[in-house]
């Protein structure tokens, strides 16, 4: 269409726009030159396609940056991190002779005493958060390039298939609420919180 091409001209101090009335890049009857013309209706679809993929984009980086946010750790937390007597914990269900033994520094304490009480959680909410971290944990056995192999050692054996019983699936999942509090890591896409 004729009509949606326009000109843009120049003179000494001023810019104008002209609807396709100019024929010559140069008309000598009002002095202007001609810098270039653009068709409006065609350059929008570009020009919004852009705007789209840019605000993508941004809402990308912005998603990305907040994901990771500083956990609220209190004084009594603290404290129990910081403990030196090593704790051992053994989480085991005679029936399914499955054993997990934990030998981590003020886990116990922890379990004890900030851990939210059995029963808190059912044990479908555990089952489910458990078969994420355990996913997520033996990657990071498998990689100790890319991750601490002294806080990743040894890989767990957890199959979604087996009902492993309420006492396993509290203790394995507050296990790893306290790992990823304590070492400051992100085990699944939630943050790891007691409150």
């Amino acid at each position: 269409m004729v009509s949606e091409v326009y000109w843009v001209a120049s003179s000494v101090n001023k810019f104008k726009v002209f609807p396709n009335k100019l024929t010559k890049p140069f008309d000598k009857t009002n002095g202007f030159f001609v810098l270039y013309y653009f068709n409006y209706n065609a350059m929008m679809p570009k020009v919004l396609i852009r705007i789209f993929f840019c605000s993508i984009l941004v809402l990308f980086i912005i998603q990305c940056s907040g994901s990771k946010k500083v956990l609220d750790i209190s004084k009594e937390e603290k404290e129990v991190f910081n403990q030196n007597t090593r704790d051992t914990v053994i989480i085991e269900n005679d029936s399914l002779e499955y054993e997990i033994i934990i030998m981590e520094i003020g886990f116990n304490t922890w379990l004890q005493s900030i851990a939210k009480p059995r029963g808190y959680y059912t044990q479908n909410y555990m089952e489910n958060r458990n078969r994420i971290y355990v996913m997520n944990w033996n990657q990071r056995v498998l990689e100790p390039s890319r991750f601490d192999p002294n806080l990743y050692e040894l890989q767990i054996n957890y199959d979604s298939n087996i009902d492993y019983g309420y006492e396993v699936n509290y203790k394995l999942y507050n296990y790893f609420i306290y790992f990823q509090r304590k070492y400051n890591q992100r085990l699944g896409p939630f943050a790891p919180r007691i409150n």
